[in-house]
């Protein structure tokens, strides 16, 4: 039976919680399985019928060593900071055979047109390696760097997330 992987990154633990949420949405027709990004398989099986993968947005893109260190200056999880993150595990992944659907989210600060995104980076790696992308990428909002998510912002997660099981289909 083919399953969701949720993989992601999460500094503050926001990310994480989004990841959760949209877990929670997708376990509405799927079985799913979460990971934190260091957790993840280097390798995914023939059983996932859709990868999931967030990641805060650092910089304007996915996080680097740097953007990780900076971010525990700011008082980011130390352990999660020195893992390697969501930009080392897509490139790693992206070397393996299988080829699941992909959705991408971030978290990133709301500020009226403040460019960049995680998740759009991060389907711009998969699509150079040929995994087919299932929706355009989702920004989901926290209050500042280290957050809270603002309000509803899981809630619409939930959604996101059974909006993506539906169109994988069985």
């Amino acid at each position: 039976m083919k399953h969701a992987l949720v993989v992601y990154e999460s500094m503050f633990g926001n990310t994480k919680e989004i990841a959760e949420a949209v877990a929670e949405g997708l376990r509405a027709t799927m079985t799913v399985r979460i990971v934190e990004v260091g957790s993840a398989p280097a390798v995914l099986s023939d059983d996932v019928g859709l990868l999931v993968v967030g990641g805060p947005t650092h910089a304007f893109s996915m996080s680097r060593p740097n953007t990780r260190a900076d971010a525990v200056t700011k008082g980011a999880d130390e352990k999660a900071a020195a893992a390697g993150g969501l930009r080392e595990w897509v490139e790693q992944v992206g070397k393996g055979a299988a080829r699941p659907p992909v959705a991408a989210f971030d978290t990133k600060v709301k500020r009226p047109m403040l460019p960049g995104s995680a998740a759009r980076a991060a389907l711009t790696r998969f699509k150079r390696a040929h995994f087919p992308v299932l929706t355009a990428a989702e920004n989901f909002y926290v209050n500042g760097t280290a957050g809270p998510l603002i309000e509803g912002e899981p809630d619409r997660a939930r959604n996101w997330g059974a909006k993506c099981a539906a169109e994988a289909g069985p």
